[in-house]
C-alpha cells in the first residue's frame, strides 16, 4: 500500500473512497514534505432541525446524546466515527477533521426537545459521535451553551472529551454536580507524549488531560478516565500505568473500549501504522484481528466495545489488573433525575 504525502497536524493523509458513491476524487500528486497543499479546517453550518439522537445499543450505557458538531479536528486517526462523515458526501479521512459541521442553533434545539412533554428526563451523553471540545468549541461555543440549558433544566449529562478545555466550563460543571447531574470522563490513550501526538494530533496531550482531571476534582466535578481506545499490541499494556496516573490526579470511575476499524478507518490505520510503525504493523494488525474474529472489525452488539476471543480477555484482565491498582471500581458517576424541571412550565403549575 502506498502511502500518501505527510501533513503535519492531521491523522489521516488521504481522502479514501466514499463507500457510498460511485466516483473517487483523486487529487494530483504533491511532493511528500509540501505543506503548501495541506488541507485548512473549514466551518459549514448545519441544517439539522433536532439535537438529541437516540440509540438502542447495549454497549454504550446511555440511550441519548448530543452532538454539537460533526466531524472532528483532533484528528484521531482511529476515530470510529469517521465514517459517519460519508453519510453527508465527504470522505471519513482528511474531510472528516478538515470539514467541520457546527450545529449553531444546538442550544436552541436542546431548549425545545426538553421543553416537550414527550422527552422523558435521563441522561444525556455529550457527545456520543465526535468530541464536543474540539478546537470549534474555543470560537462557537456550542458544548458550553448546551451546559447551560441543561443546567438550566437540571437535566443529567456525562461528558467524554479528550480536550482540556473542558475545564473551561467549571463554573458550570460544580453547578450541575450540586444536583447529582454531571460527569465528566476524561479520554486516555496513551500516557506517551510522542505516541498520542501522532495517533490524536490536535488533541489535549496526556499531561494537560491529567491536569484537566486534576483540576475537575479539585472543584469537586465527578471526574473518571476511558482508555479509549485500548490498541492491542501498541498502547493495551499502558492499562495500569494509566489507571494510577488517573486516581492520583482524582479520577474515581473509569472504563475502555477496544479499538474496532469499521469502513475507511482500516485503511487509514494501515497507512499510519505503516508510516510510524512499519516493523510493529502486521502484530498490531494480527492482535486487531485476533479480537474481532480475524476481521479489523466487529460491529455486533456486546462484542464490540470489548471483542471476543483469548486476547480480548487477557486485554479484559488487563484492564481489571489496572482498576486493582489504581482502587477505581465504578464504571459511571452516580447521576440523578429527581432534580429534573421544565423553566417555565413548573413556574405555571405553582399558579
Amino acid at each position: 500500500m502506498a502511502s500518501p504525502r505527510r501533513l503535519r497536524g492531521r491523522g489521516s493523509e488521504s481522502n479514501p473512497k466514499n463507500r457510498f458513491e460511485s466516483v473517487e476524487r483523486v487529487p494530483e500528486p504533491a511532493d511528500e514534505f509540501d505543506q503548501t497543499s495541506a488541507p485548512q479546517t473549514q466551518f459549514f453550518p448545519d441544517q439539522s432541525k433536532s439535537l438529541i439522537a437516540y440509540n438502542d445499543s447495549p454497549d454504550v450505557g446511555f440511550d441519548a446524546s448530543i452532538n454539537p458538531y460533526r466531524g472532528c479536528e483532533h484528528g484521531c486517526v482511529y476515530c470510529y466515527a469517521r465514517p459517519s462523515h460519508e453519510y453527508l458526501g465527504f470522505s471519513a479521512g482528511l474531510d472528516f477533521e478538515t470539514k467541520i459541521m457546527v450545529k449553531e442553533d444546538a442550544p436552541e434545539l436542546l431548549r425545545r426537545e426538553l421543553s416537550s412533554r414527550y422527552w422523558k428526563p435521563q441522561w444525556v451523553a455529550l457527545s456520543g459521535n465526535t468530541d464536543c471540545y474540539q478546537p470549534a468549541e474555543k470560537k462557537y461555543g456550542l458544548t458550553r451553551r448546551c451546559l447551560e440549558v441543561l443546567l438550566e433544566f437540571r437535566n443529567p449529562v456525562v461528558i467524554v472529551t479528550k480536550n482540556s478545555l473542558v475545564t473551561r466550563d467549571i463554573d458550570i460543571l460544580q453547578q450541575l454536580a450540586r444536583y447529582d447531574c454531571v460527569g465528566v470522563t476524561i479520554s486516555l490513550t496513551t500516557l506517551d507524549h510522542r505516541l498520542s501526538s501522532l495517533l490524536e494530533p490536535r488533541a489535549s496531550r496526556p499531561a494537560r488531560r491529567l491536569a484537566a482531571i486534576q483540576a475537575l476534582a479539585h472543584a469537586g466535578v465527578p471526574v473518571g478516565y476511558l482508555q479509549a481506545p485500548m490498541i492491542p499490541g501498541l498502547t493495551d499494556s499502558e492499562a495500569p500505568a494509566i489507571g494510577v496516573a488517573a486516581a492520583r490526579a482524582g479520577a474515581t470511575f473509569s472504563g475502555y473500549v477496544a479499538l474496532r476499524l469499521p469502513f475507511a478507518v482500516k485503511e487509514l490505520f494501515e497507512q499510519w501504522l505503516e508510516r510510524h510503525y512499519p516493523d510493529k504493523k502486521t502484530k498490531i494488525l494480527n492482535r486487531v484481528r485476533e479480537i474481532r474474529g480475524g476481521k479489523l472489525n466487529d460491529p455486533n452488539f456486546r462484542s464490540r466495545m470489548r471483542g471476543e476471543g483469548i486476547y480480548a480477555e487477557q486485554m479484559a484482565e488487563l484492564f481489571q489488573l489496572a482498576r486493582k491498582k489504581s482502587g477505581i471500581g465504578a464504571r459511571w458517576p452516580k447521576l440523578t433525575t429527581e432534580h429534573f424541571r421544565r423553566p417555565g412550565r413548573d413556574q405555571l403549575n405553582l399558579f
